[in-house]
């Protein structure tokens, strides 16, 4: 493959992993907020934030990056989704800001059964988060990442191009024991008004969803391979794998 063709199709594969990561990482940050019932919805007993039902594509966007772009790469797309997401927040923020038209209340004054509804309390309730659950997923979102790049780099040392799943999995497994309790632990226990004892609970039932999520999405991330092995070429993904171990920049 010509050299400009090669660099054009990495590019392009970069921009689309990255792509794919951000966006669910920003909507689990926004949809993050609401904690429910697994019992009544899935009748399991336990209780989980909203945000974890996209995170496991967070998972193997992580994985997948970091196995043909390395280290640098994962780090690249945390800080700049990071940046996006406070951008977001701010953005949000502003919005709640704002006076509400007379007439769009005069509208929503009742929900589908006529019940009485109060429509810019419910968009505030939704839309302005906490400042300690900004602070709690984003601290929790940075140090889950830097982990995860790290561990994930370690085991490819050990494992080389073999052995995909056991270095993606145990990178989550470490990574994400941080994250599930950092993130609540700041939130609603420093933040909020939780005991301990309910940040414990839903940390832990939050963690074990994630290593279950991790374990059996696992086919999708060889698929990925696949993927990319028909696009780049065999030979071409071979050599930007060990340009991704040796941890050059992207």
């Amino acid at each position: 493959m010509p050299t400009s063709t090669y660099a054009h199709k990495k590019q392009q594969l970069y921009l689309v992993l990255s792509g794919i990561f951000l966006v669910n990482a920003l909507l689990a940050e926004i949809i993050g907020v609401k904690i429910f019932s697994v019992e009544k919805t899935l009748g399991l007993a336990g209780s989980l934030s909203a945000g974890v039902l996209v995170w496991p594509v967070v998972f193997i966007g992580t994985d997948v990056i970091n196995e043909y772009f390395g280290r640098k790469g994962v780090l690249r797309i945390t800080f700049l989704t990071v940046g996006l997401i406070l951008y977001a927040f701010l953005v949000i923020l502003g919005t709640t800001r704002l006076a509400p038209a007379d007439f769009w209340l005069d509208l929503n004054k009742t929900d589908g059964q006529g019940r009485p509804f109060d429509i810019e309390f419910a968009y505030q309730s939704i839309f302005r988060q906490g400042l300690g659950i900004i602070v709690g997923s984003l601290t929790a979102f940075v140090i889950g990442q830097v982990l995860d790049a790290s561990v994930f780099q370690a085991f490819r040392r050990i494992t080389g191009s073999r052995f995909i799943w056991l270095r993606a999995t145990g990178s989550t497994l470490i990574s994400q024991l941080v994250d599930s309790f950092v993130v609540l632990y700041v939130a609603f226990y420093l933040f909020g008004n939780w005991p301990l004892k309910q940040v414990l609970s839903v940390a832990t039932f939050n963690y074990w969803y994630k290593v279950a999520a991790a374990v059996l999405l696992t086919p999708l991330l060889y698929l990925a391979h696949y993927l990319i092995d028909r696009y780049l070429g065999p030979a071409e993904t071979a050599e930007l794998q060990e340009d991704a171990f040796v941890d050059k920049s992207v």
